[in-house]
Parts: C-alpha cells; structure tokens; sequence
C-alpha cells in the first residue's frame, strides 16, 4: 500500500474497512444487495490526540467501530472511514 498523503487531527483515526463476507458458513454466496455494512477496519492513520486524551489505538490495528459511525471517504482509489477515537468500540 503507497503512503497515504492525509494526516487526521486531533483524535480523529483514518480506517481502511475490511471487505464484507461473501460467503455463509454454510457455502451459501451472499449477493451484493444483501451484503451488511462491515464493522471491522484497519487503521492507517491517527491524529495526535488531544491534551487531555492521548491516543489509544496504532497503525496496523485492526478495530471494531458502530454501524454507521465515521464519514466515508475515496482517497487514491479506495474507501475509506474517518471517525473520531471514541467511535472506536474496540480493537480486535
């Protein structure tokens, strides 16, 4: 992956998403209509925090954020997530 020319702030954290699972357990494809919002993502950028709250995740970690949490953005081609660390449920 080529270095990303974005640098977040404050205690905002840059995900890149996990694909959605294209396939049940069962074998069973999933078609892309219905395809679920993926939850999980690794993080390529962070901001430096605040002063009164550092940050907490690194780049590399793979975490678990909400639903419908950050701002979806296309830089270089793929997509992205921006959200703040507190949107962060957990690291994985």
């Amino acid at each position: 992956m080529s270095k990303l020319n974005i640098q977040p702030l404050a205690d905002r954290v840059l995900i890149e998403p996990l694909q959605a699972e294209t396939q049940t357990a069962s074998g069973l494809y999933i078609p892309d209509s219905a395809k679920e919002k993926p939850q999980q993502g690794k993080v390529v950028a962070i901001g430096n925090g605040t002063k009164d709250e550092p940050m907490t995740v690194k780049v590399g970690d793979t975490v678990l954020y909400g639903k419908y949490a950050g701002t979806e953005l296309k830089l270089e081609g793929n997509d992205y997530l921006m959200m703040r660390e507190s949107d962060i449920l957990a690291i994985i």
